[in-house]
Formats: C-alpha cells, structure tokens, sequence
C-alpha cells in the first residue's frame, strides 16, 4: 500500500473521542510518569470512557504484568481490567512461541511481566544459560537489574541461541527525568554478542498483530509521546494517531519528523480526546491555524501573529513538513518555538 506523504496536522470536526471507538494509550509519558498520573490524564480518560470510548493500554514496557498495571492505573483513578492491557511481552512472547516447541525453556532476561506472558504461551522462563534454554528473551527489568543478568544473555547468544527483544526504547520517562531503557540494555548485548535480535515491541508489526487480537477495535486512535515507536507504529499499522507533549517528543523533534513520525494531531495532553482538533489551511507556501501564520523564508521557518501555542506548532508542522516532503527539516527552530509561547 503506497501512502501519501502527510504534509500537515488534520483538522477534526467532533471530538476523537467521538469519532474513534478505540483508543490504543501509551502509559509512560502519556498516562503517568514514574508512577504519578500526568496532569488531566484521570480526569480526561474518565470522560472519554464515560462517552462511549473503549480505552486500552498499549506499552512497550516489559516489566510489569497486565494485572499489574491494571491495578496501578485504577489506584490512579482510571478504572482497568487486565484484558485491557497489552505489554510488550505479551507480544514477544507469541512471536517466540510461533518458533520453539510449546514447554520449550526460555532464558529471561527481564521482570516479571516477561515471566508471566510466556508461561501464557506454554512456555517455561529460565534464569541462566546452563538451564538448558532455546531461546533468550530480553525486556525491560527495571533500575536495578543486575549486570550478570546481561552476562547471561551474552553465553547464551554466543552459544547460537536466538535472541529476542520486547522493545528497543533507548529511554524510558521517570518522575526523575529520562532514564535509560530496555533498547540501552539491548545495545549492551548486541555488543558482547554482534548478534541482531527479533523485536516485538513498538512500532514493529508484532506488537500491532497483538493489539489487533486482544482489543478487536474497528476505528482505533494510537495516542502516543513517542515518534519513534507509538506514531512510527501507527503509520505502519495504518492507524491514525494523536501525539501528545506530556513524555519525551518535544516541539523541535516534532517538526523535524520524517514521514512514518508524523502524527494525524498533536495536542498539549490527554485532554486532546475530548475536543476536535482546529484545521491547518495554506495557500501560497503559508499555513495558518488559529491566530498563526507560518512559512519558510529564505530556507527558514518563520511565524507570524498570535494565539495559543498550540495553534501555532500546527501551522508549523504544516510547513516544515511541506519543506521537508520525503525527508526532515534539519534546521534550527529555536526562535520560532520560542515565539509561539513553547
């Protein structure tokens, strides 16, 4: 399927919570940070929920159990059954046992989450490479995993395992800041070893399939912080998606997005579900929404006018995108960013 090069954010008349029957949330930088609900997060999800919308759980975080995270996110307010959770582990785990024999030993380098999503597929988590294991699986294992777990994972590659990965995020948002993830764990491994790992999570199409299969949703909205894995794995997908500035993607990334990162809306936080979403419109090599007007002149973007930031970087998006075409804009943005207000 060839698609159309998105040139500009889209414009949505009735609130996405409206016209989207599914919505596939992220939860690091999207539902919470380090544990803490972000800002109009509970209250958002709970009227989005309450309108008819079917909200699930789609993270690239290995670590943590479907039960777990669903009992997290109702102590934060936002009411969950583990069926509406779907890890990256649950996704690794049916592409490792569409490969090994069902009780196969598998050597887990990870938390409990990975544990418990392969014995679902009828497989049995080992701990060291003398367990006799045929595969090794490798999720996120949170702060304080051990070194000697990485040094297990190395015999094991080195002997000719296969090697399998739930995601490859090189940072993960804390309450603290950006901390190290699963993919820096990875590059520790693809070090010792020169071996390249099967990945399952974001934006690969596994992680995808296993979305489709547990939600069965007909019109799904991806809402995601990430460029590189929750947008990227919604335009692999062919799903629409909304960007939200609460985790690691800021303004100057979103403009310099090549086309598989650039999202169908972008809003300040959840509260983006419960509106519509104002149009882009250009003429002439100008793009305006709200109060803002924005071009490129003499090979740089520039903005002129006023109104809400968020207006602003719309029309901004609309013509850096329109610069870039196929490719990224490369230039500073610093000033303009700065004088809409971000």
């Amino acid at each position: 399927m060839t698609r159309q090069t998105r040139t500009s954010p889209d414009g949505m008349r009735t609130a996405l919570s409206e016209t989207y029957d599914t919505a596939l949330l992220d939860l690091d930088g999207v539902v919470y940070a380090g544990g803490a609900a972000i800002v109009h997060a509970v209250a958002s999800l709970g009227t989005a929920r309450d309108g008819g919308m079917h909200l699930a759980y789609v993270t690239n975080n290995a670590l943590r159990t479907p039960d777990a995270v669903a009992l997290h996110l109702t102590g934060l307010g936002v009411p969950a059954e583990a069926a509406d959770v779907i890890t990256s582990a649950q996704a690794v785990s049916r592409l490792i046992a569409d490969q090994v024999p069902r009780g196969a030993r598998v050597l887990v380098v990870g938390g409990e989450g990975l544990r418990v999503a392969l014995r679902e597929r009828g497989l049995e988590p080992v701990d060291s490479a003398e367990d006799s294991p045929v595969a090794v699986a490798q999720g996120y294992g949170g702060p304080d995993m051990a070194w000697a777990r990485l040094a297990e994972a190395g015999y094991a590659i080195n002997s000719g395992l296969p090697w399998f990965v739930s995601n490859t995020d090189l940072t993960i948002p804390s309450a603290r800041g950006i901390a190290p993830g699963n993919g820096a764990a990875v590059e520790v491994v693809r070090i010792a070893t020169g071996a390249e790992p099967q990945v399952a999570g974001k934006p690969l199409p596994p992680m995808h399939r296993e979305t489709v299969l547990r939600t069965g949703a007909q019109r799904p909205l991806v809402v995601g912080d990430r460029l590189d894995t929750d947008i990227e794995g919604a335009f692999n997908g062919g799903v629409d998606s909304l960007l939200v500035l609460t985790g690691v993607t800021d303004a100057a990334q979103l403009l310099a997005a090549p086309p598989e990162h650039r999202p169908n809306y972008v809003d300040a936080d959840l509260r983006g579900l419960l509106t519509g979403q104002p149009e882009v419109t250009g003429e002439g090599g100008a793009f305006s929404c709200g109060g803002w007007t924005a071009s490129v002149r003499d090979g740089e973007l520039a903005v002129d006018g006023e109104g809400g930031a968020l207006d602003g970087l719309r029309a901004l998006c609309a013509a850096a995108w329109t610069e870039a075409g196929d490719g990224t804009y490369g230039l500073d943005a610093g000033k303009v960013i700065s004088r809409i207000g971000l």
